[in-house]
C-alpha cells in the first residue's frame, strides 16, 4: 500500500508545464518560479535596464479618438529550429479582422523596441525559453515568426485602462506569453481564459508580481483581461506587460 502511494506521489510530481498546457490550453506561472526557470536557459542580469525601458514607450496612435490609455513598442524576430534568434527589419503589426474586431485588417506601425532592449540578454533568454517550450508542444514546427510587444496600460480616476479593448479574443498565432513587468497603483486586470466553442470560462488569474506569466495555446483558447483602475484615485497607475507571440512558418 505504501509503495502504491509513493508511486502516485511521484506521478503527480512529474507533471510538467507542457502537460498542463496540453491538458487545459494555458498555464499560469508565479513570478518566482518563472524567473527561476528562465534563469536555467540564459541570463537575466540586464533585466532591470530592460524593465526601465517601459518608461519610454510611445502612445498607441491607433486607439479611438480621445483614448490615451495605451503605450507600446514592437519588434519582430525569427527563431529557427536550432534556436538561433534574429531580429528582423522593422515592419507593421497586422491581424486579420477575424481576430481583432477593432483594429484587424490594418497595417499598424508602432515605434520599434529600442535596439539595446531588443538585443538584451534578458529578451534573448525569454525568446529561447519560449522556443524550447513551444517546440515541445509543436515538434513539427519549423521556424517561428515571433512578435514582441511592450505594453503600458495607464489608468486614471474616471478613465480605466483597457488591456484588451477588443474584448475576449485570440491573437491568431500558435502560442502566446504574457509576462508581467510591473503593476503600479492599480486594481483588477484579471485574465480569464475561455473555451473556443462554448466560450465557457476555463480559469481566471491576475498577474500581480513581476515575472508572473500566462502561457496560452492560442489555437485552442480565447482570453480577455478586465480594465484596470487606480487604487489611489489621486494618482495615476499603470500595468506593464511583455507579450510575445509565436507562429510557425516554413523556412
Amino acid at each position: 500500500m505504501q509503495r502504491q502511494a509513493s508511486r502516485r506521489i511521484r506521478e503527480v510530481v512529474v507533471i510538467t508545464l507542457p502537460d498542463t498546457i496540453r491538458e487545459q490550453g494555458f498555464s499560469f506561472i508565479a513570478g518566482e518560479t518563472f524567473r527561476r526557470d528562465l534563469g536555467e536557459v540564459g541570463s537575466l542580469e540586464d533585466w532591470p535596464g530592460v524593465a526601465a525601458s517601459w518608461n519610454d514607450l510611445d502612445l498607441d496612435c491607433y486607439l479611438p479618438e480621445g483614448a490615451r490609455d495605451r503605450r507600446r513598442r514592437f519588434a519582430v524576430y525569427s527563431v529557427d529550429r536550432d534556436g538561433r534568434v534574429e531580429r528582423l527589419p522593422h515592419q507593421p503589426h497586422y491581424q486579420p479582422a477575424q481576430y481583432n474586431v477593432l483594429f484587424g485588417g490594418v497595417d499598424r506601425w508602432f515605434a520599434p523596441v529600442a535596439p539595446e532592449v531588443g538585443a538584451s540578454a534578458a529578451i534573448t533568454t525569454i525568446l529561447r525559453y519560449c522556443d524550447r517550450l513551444f517546440r515541445s508542444l509543436a515538434p513539427t514546427a519549423d521556424s517561428w515568426r515571433v512578435e514582441t510587444h511592450q505594453f503600458r496600460i495607464e489608468a486614471r480616476a474616471g478613465a480605466p485602462g483597457q488591456p484588451t479593448p477588443e474584448g475576449v479574443h485570440r491573437d491568431g498565432v500558435d502560442f502566446v506569453l504574457v509576462l508581467l513587468v510591473e503593476r503600479v497603483n492599480i486594481v483588477s486586470g484579471e485574465t480569464t481564459v475561455y473555451d473556443l466553442a462554448s466560450r465557457r470560462p476555463l480559469g481566471s488569474f491576475t498577474l500581480t508580481n513581476p515575472f508572473d506569466a500566462a502561457l496560452v495555446d492560442d489555437a485552442r483558447v480565447a482570453h480577455g483581461v478586465t480594465p484596470v483602475s487606480p487604487l489611489d484615485p489621486s494618482r495615476p497607475g499603470h500595468r506593464d506587460v511583455l507579450v510575445v507571440t509565436f507562429r510557425s512558418v516554413a523556412s
